[in-house]
Formats: structure tokens, sequence, C-alpha cells
């Protein structure tokens, strides 16, 4: 039988109900910059599991406080946020969605202005912090100085590992079922991952496998504590899109996928991009991701599952990128903002009778 838009996908014991993702997406929306979970963030994902996605995935989460990119970033470093985001999980998983977090560190792309207000650099004596790193490289701003910047040493890493081993663990007591790593879009994982921000020489820099080390130690780090009836995914950079540098590549990405599903990783959630403000972006339009997440899933030596995101808008081509084998997962953000049924529309748009059902309470409307 081939795999569809509306196929169960089964990753251990916990299965989607269909194959469309709420890809995370930042929100920028925390009160007080205190980290925690609101009606904001209860609503957002709400309404999309309410609309039919079978995952729905909290934006970037914070493992500690000086992980954040922006002062309104959402976080869980402690049992406060786990509280506040247990709500979250709750809802969701009453609509029949399975509800899933980000986990996430910024590095040296932390204590920074929301987009909407430039995205410039935040000084610690404007509310600011601090911001660790590979190397003592900074992110470039274009316009204002970084904030100050250590490159971390190896009680810093370890406490990272640690961070996001008790942050998964306190995601699980507020009733995630999947846990994402971030080690994508020139984040601390990924500068660690990628020659442009690693210029380390001892076990962390240098060859792919010591650049890696970090992602696998997390992987690692958070399977452990997370059940085995649950999946882990990872979101990763496909590509630098830096091909006049020694940066990270797709046959790169492909080889990560491989030691990462060794490291416990179930799924990787493949984008691109991120760890330079100048990347030369072949081409844009529908779908200019997915080929990046097509080639890691034929070319990966092991069985782990490939999602796929990067304007993927439309019901039918959602469908064909499964249909065809591109990917196990479709993954939609910027088409989750414009229509959060976007899933209900496409059940009824492709006439699948496996699609999902709108809440009863919705029923009239379709």
């Amino acid at each position: 039988m081939t795999d569809a838009l509306f196929t169960p996908l089964t990753l251990r014991g916990t299965t989607s109900p269909n194959r469309v993702m709420v890809s995370p997406m930042c929100q920028y929306s925390c009160e007080d910059r205190d980290g925690l979970a609101s009606d904001w963030h209860l609503v957002h994902l709400g309404s999309r599991a309410v609309g039919g996605a079978g995952i729905a995935m909290t934006e970037a989460t914070a493992v500690e406080a000086r992980g954040r990119i922006s002062p309104q970033d959402l976080g869980i470093w402690s049992d406060e946020h786990a509280k506040a985001l247990a709500p979250v999980a709750d809802f969701i998983a009453e609509q029949g969605s399975v509800p899933a977090i980000q986990l996430a560190h910024a590095g040296r792309k932390a204590s920074a202005t929301r987009p909407w207000e430039g995205s410039e650099p935040i000084q610690p004596d404007d509310g600011g912090w601090e911001v660790r790193a590979p190397s003592d490289v900074p992110w470039p701003y274009a316009e204002g100085e970084s904030p100050p910047l250590e490159a971390m040493s190896q009680e810093d890493i370890e406490e990272v590992i640690d961070a996001f081993e008790a942050s998964a663990e306190r995601a699980l007591d507020a009733g995630f079922e999947i846990a994402e790593v971030h080690a994508a879009h020139g984040y601390l994982l990924h500068e660690f991952l990628s020659p442009v921000a690693n210029g380390r020489a001892d076990d962390y820099g240098g060859s792919f496998e010591n650049r890696s080390r970090l992602v696998r130690e997390v992987t690692r780090a958070v399977r452990d504590v997370w059940p085995e009836k649950k999946p882990v995914f990872v979101r990763v950079s496909a590509t630098d899109w830096l091909p006049d540098r020694e940066s990270s590549t797709t046959d790169d990405s492909v080889r990560l996928a491989d030691v990462l599903y060794e490291a416990g990783a179930d799924l990787i959630d493949v984008s691109a991009s991120g760890i330079s403000p100048d990347p030369q972006i072949p081409h844009t339009g529908a779908g200019y991701q997915v080929p990046y997440a097509e080639r890691v899933r034929a070319e990966s030596d092991s069985d782990v599952a490939v999602g796929a995101v990067g304007g993927i808008t439309g019901p039918r081509q959602a469908d064909g990128i499964v249909r065809n084998g591109r990917a196990d997962l479709a993954i939609l953000a910027r088409e989750h903002l414009r229509d959060p049924y976007f899933s209900l529309h496409a059940a009824r748009d492709l006439d699948d009778p496996e699609g999902v059902e709108p809440p009863v309470q919705y029923q009239r409307g379709f």
C-alpha cells in the first residue's frame, strides 16, 4: 500500500493520525520575558490541532535562559515552565493530534530583539545577556555590536547537555509525546556542526566526527530519558548554502542522519541554512527544500524516517511528497499561519475518505 498524506505514521509506539506536522515557529510572545507559555501558545498550537494536523510542535523552546533567541522566547528550564506548557500538550492530545516540543539553544544568535523589532543585538545592560558559542566568532549583525561572547569550555558543554536532558524530562512530565532536538538554522548545535562557526581544535572541532559530537551527545541524552515507546526527532540544516566557503553540505547531512539514528533519533527533520546572514540560495519557491529531505531519505544507510519542510503550501503537493516517497512527513510552517485548518481542507480537496473529520462543533461549517 502506498503511503499518502492521510496514512497514519507510527514511530516506535507513537502514531500520528496523518503525515502533516505543524513546523516549530517562534512566536516571541512570552509575557514578562519569563519564558512561560501563555494563552497565545495554547491558542496558536491548539487551533492547528483542531485543524487536523497529525503532529503539532512547539516553537524552539529554550533549555536554559541564555539559550533564548529573544527575551520573549518560550522556555522549559524549570518545572514552572513545564507546568505552563502542560495545558498546551493536553489540549493538542485531546484533539487527536500528537503534542511535540522542540528543545533548543540559540548559541551565538541569542540575546536579540524580535524580528518585528529588527533582530538587533541586546547588550546585558539593556536586558540582554552574555552568549555562548563553539568559538569566539560572533553572529555578524548588520547593525549593532554582538553581545559579549565566550567560547564554550568543556564545563559549559556538559552543562548544555545536562540542560537538554533535564528539559526533556520536564517535557515528558508536561505531556509531550515527541521531543525534537534543534540542530539547525545557525543555533548552537548547528554552530558546532558547521565549520563556518566552529573553529575549535579539541574533540568538538575539526573533523566531521568531532563537529557532530555535541549533537550526538545531546540526542543520546534526550533518548536516555525519553520513553522507549516515544520518538525523538532532530532538525538539521541540510546545507549551509555557502558553496564558496568551507561549510556544511548535503553530503554531511546524509552522513549525519545515520549517526543520529545510531544515537537514538527516529526522524530527521530536514531544513536548510541559518549559519550565515548571506546564504547563496540557488532557488526558492514551492518545495524548494524538499530535494534535500528526499536525498537524505534515499541515501541514508539507516531506517531513519525523514520529514520535509520549506515551501509546502498545497494539499496535492504535500500528498505527492509522501506518496512519491520523497519524505515520510510533510512539515508546514507559513501555510499553517495562513490556514490553521489546512489538514481539514486538504482532506476535502483530496477527497480522501481516510482524512480527518472536523470536531463536532465545526462540522456544520464543513
